[in-house]
């Protein structure tokens, strides 16, 4: 039906616009037909007549339906669903069959996932191309007012007003990418960010792919435990709302009257904490699995708003295939950024910072210095796929977020910060108060 329609009203481009090709077509004779009429619009700028193409190839003259009138979109859709489904079925009966005694579980899924996958894409049909700023107004003007409504997009606040002034929180759909140096406090800190959203009813998958569940799980609940102010810190003259205290906590070894008190602390956290944070550890049993795909189904299952890798580079990198070097770590990369737009949630991925070893001065201090874009470790393709680039330091007692890139402004602009996760205190402060704490 399509190739005669194709015919009959001399639309050979029809081919191009929906993707339509030899292989979608079953029979011989109808890669046949398809072949002619290609190769004739090639060489004469134009598609054969319908005497032509039955002249040629028999079996069209057999199957040839004058006077379709269905759509083209619709035609291409029947070609491309029986093309799918007659691949699916090869895949299934052929290589998988011909493999599965000899393959394991896991293999066959990738296998079938992998090939799934293309069969899926070269089932769909395009319809559009792009957006036009002349003939889709009202296409802009409805997803302006879902975004007015707040229906199309959620933004999570961050912990630090710095970054939501500078950044505007963190939109869906956008990933976001953090690093410093090894030891300077960047799961600390993106923690924090995270339990921020799950404050404001958020649901936060966490990977945290180099600490135990229960170090992780101490942080978190010392943090949490702050921002209600269940203890009060003085700290270098200051008093502050703190939570437990971490090593403590981490240890067993609370006193009475706190673990008394952590226990009913614990009792409250639907309470304290409106949305959810889930953690997958390092020593979690069974997660053997970090690539994408796992990522991926863990996210809707969850239902997650907001993911964490923590970090990036443990990730099980995707395949290499460009073939240059450091192109497992770029596909990886830039295949989270789709999950994320295709999700349309929020992600954070931390990575490193390469190390400095000038950053001591001749008196042995070490300066509060966030590193600087061109010093990010392991993918360089990691900050080119975010929205934001945030370096983060610490040092005794005082931490430091940048804005190292920023497509919406920002770049350069710092928020300095109080940093005492011993006891859940990771804050912004204003300059009085650095001025106090300085002096």
């Amino acid at each position: 039906m399509l190739l005669s329609k194709v015919v009959d009203e001399n639309r050979t481009d029809v081919l191009r616009k929906y993707g339509i090709d030899r292989t979608h077509f079953s029979t011989p004779g109808e890669q046949q037909a398809y072949d002619f009429v290609q190769s004739y619009a090639e060489a004469n700028g134009q598609a054969p007549s319908y005497a032509a193409v039955a002249g040629a190839v028999p079996a069209f003259d057999e199957a040839y339906m004058p006077d379709v009138s269905d759509s083209y979109e619709w035609l291409a859709g029947q070609v491309k669903d029986h093309a799918g489904k007659a691949d699916i079925a090869s895949l299934i009966d052929g290589d998988i069959a011909k493999n599965f005694d000899k393959k394991s579980a896991i293999d066959t899924i990738d296998r079938l996932q992998s090939e799934l996958e293309r069969i899926r894409m070269g089932t769909t049909v395009r319809q559009k191309v792009g957006t036009a700023v002349k003939a889709d107004t009202e296409k802009f003007l409805e997803e302006y007012e879902a975004r007015k409504e707040g229906r199309s997009f959620t933004v999570w606040q961050s912990r630090f007003p710095t970054v939501n002034a500078e950044v505007g929180g963190y939109m869906s759909g956008n990933m976001y990418c953090w690093f410093g140096r090894t030891g300077r406090g960047k799961s600390v800190i993106v923690l924090e960010e995270a339990i921020e959203a799950a404050m404001q009813g958020a649901t936060v998958l966490f990977w945290s792919l180099e600490m135990a569940w229960f170090e992780v799980m101490v942080r978190a609940y010392v943090s949490i435990s702050a921002r209600h102010g269940v203890s009060t810190a003085n700290i270098d003259g200051m008093d502050f709302e703190a939570g437990f205290d971490a090593k403590a906590l981490r240890t067993g070894q609370l006193s009475e009257d706190f673990e008394a008190g952590f226990r009913t602390f614990l009792s409250c956290m639907s309470e304290y904490l409106p949305g959810e944070l889930v953690f997958r550890s390092t020593d979690e049993a069974g997660f053997s699995e970090r690539n994408l795909r796992k990522l991926e189904a863990d996210i809707e299952e969850l239902g997650a708003d907001v993911a964490v890798v923590d970090p990036f580079y443990y990730l099980d990198y995707e395949k290499n295939t460009s073939k240059k070097t450091g192109g497992d770590a770029e596909n990886t990369s830039m295949k989270l950024r789709k999950i994320t737009g295709r999700l349309n949630i929020v992600t954070h991925a931390v990575t490193q910072a390469d190390e400095d070893d000038k950053e001591m001065s001749e008196d042995g201090v070490r300066e509060l210095k966030a590193p600087k874009r061109s010093e990010v470790k392991k993918t360089a393709q990691l900050p080119e796929d975010s929205t934001n680039l945030f370096a983060i330091d610490t040092n005794d007692g005082l931490g430091v977020v940048s804005v190292g890139k920023g497509r919406n402004g920002g770049e350069g602009v710092e928020a300095e910060l109080f940093y005492h996760p011993n006891v859940g205190v990771v804050k912004e402060i204003d300059a009085q108060e650095l001025a106090i704490s300085q002096f």
